[in-house]
């Protein structure tokens, strides 16, 4: 071998020795001891989703000065994970607010070398919630941002906590609502009915991953609902085939996740399209946008439309606004004890509007930078 080869060999070799020291000493990011709190009569709650259920207040994955999740109402702005605990924080556990986490290839490098890979992409979150903007069903078991395997990891280091456990897997919107056409024409299409066994085997892997370690956790599944709602869509797919057509093929992918759920009483099922349905409606039978107001309060008024004010279903990036968050979190606690029995207090209509009426009814804030 040539001296310029052998040169290039041995600082090839001290440059994976240096890598492999990094991704050693680089821990995964965790604050120390904090997963290792005193045990708690509140049930632990994890998450594994999408932008669905990533928090809202994650200055790490959201800038302070950003116009997403809220824009100027952004410090009002709560996703309903953070509607759990300042509501029901005392009965459900999340684990404390922390910023935690490594970039995708960090944490999968760390993992190939038998150390844990802890949670990725870094964000500023609950401990036990793990989903992430943009999460789609493959990134439930695989890839760099895998959801699942580093929940359960984290799971196993205090497994007497788990034995109360809950998780909640709410996926699956961002492999489906990108079919939406197809959906329209044929909701028999292979690519539908592909797309539908893909994300129901790996939720149902996920499934099977947490109870293999911790068999007396309950998992709740939750639907997924019609995009054609979306009022960004209103003007799309207005005839009575096409909406026929969507409602049958978004059937056919809630069935398969309720069929999971209905396997084994360690499990449940949340119908995410009847809820929104029974309280903002859908379109009408010829496709054409049909929808209620939702009265919260004898002041508060919410509507189908866009917009960061809280008034509006829908922020102005299309997420989920901090009323409908809120009467989901609602419907989540009623499910979650009449599935399980929990005993979990129900949150009153009365006690939303005194959440709520003070988030919305001041003035509204100056927006970032102003």
């Amino acid at each position: 071998m040539k001296r310029s080869a052998r040169i290039a060999a041995l600082a090839l070799a001290l440059a994976a020795s240096a890598a492999l020291l990094t991704l050693t000493l680089w821990s995964d990011g965790m604050p120390p001891d904090t997963p290792h709190r005193p045990l708690s009569k509140a049930i632990p709650l994890a998450v594994l989703g999408d932008s669905n259920s990533h928090s809202y207040q994650d200055h790490a994955w959201f800038p302070a000065d950003t116009t997403e999740r809220g824009g100027a109402w952004r410090s009002r702005t709560f996703q309903w994970t953070e509607v759990l605990a300042r509501l029901r924080g005392q009965e459900l556990d999340l684990g404390p607010w922390v910023l935690w986490g490594r970039p995708g290839v960090v944490a999968w490098a760390r993992e190939q070398l038998g150390l844990r890979g802890g949670r990725a992409p870094k964000k500023e979150d609950y401990l036990y919630n793990f989903a992430n903007s943009g999460a789609a069903c493959k990134n439930l078991m695989g890839g760099r941002f895998r959801q699942a395997p580093r929940l359960v990891a984290l799971m196993d280091e205090e497994p007497e906590r788990w034995m109360r456990g809950l998780v909640v897997i709410r996926i699956g919107l961002n492999s489906w609502s990108g079919l939406l056409d197809l959906q329209a024409r044929d909701p028999s299409a292979p690519e539908l009915r592909a797309a539908t066994a893909y994300c129901a085997g790996e939720i149902g892997a996920a499934v099977a991953l947490i109870h293999a370690s911790h068999p007396s956790t309950r998992i709740l599944l939750v639907g997924i609902g019609n995009e054609a709602d979306d009022p960004a869509n209103f003007d799309r797919w207005q005839s009575a085939a096409e909406t026929t057509n969507i409602a049958a093929a978004l059937d056919g992918f809630n069935a398969a996740i309720r069929r999971l759920a209905g396997s084994d009483p360690r499990l449940a099922y949340f119908d995410d399209l009847a809820w929104f349905q029974a309280r903002w409606g859908s379109r009408s039978a010829d496709g054409k946008p049909d929808y209620k107001t939702v009265a919260i309060g004898s002041t508060l008024q919410v509507t189908n439309t866009i917009g960061d004010d809280p008034r509006n279903a829908l922020l102005a990036d299309r997420h989920t606004g901090l009323a409908w968050n809120a009467l989901w979190a609602q419907a989540l606690v009623a499910r979650l004890k009449d599935a399980f029995g929990l005993p979990l207090t129900p949150i009153a209509d009365e006690e939303l509007v005194r959440f709520l009426e003070p988030l919305v009814l001041s003035n509204p804030p100056k927006a970032p930078g102003s």
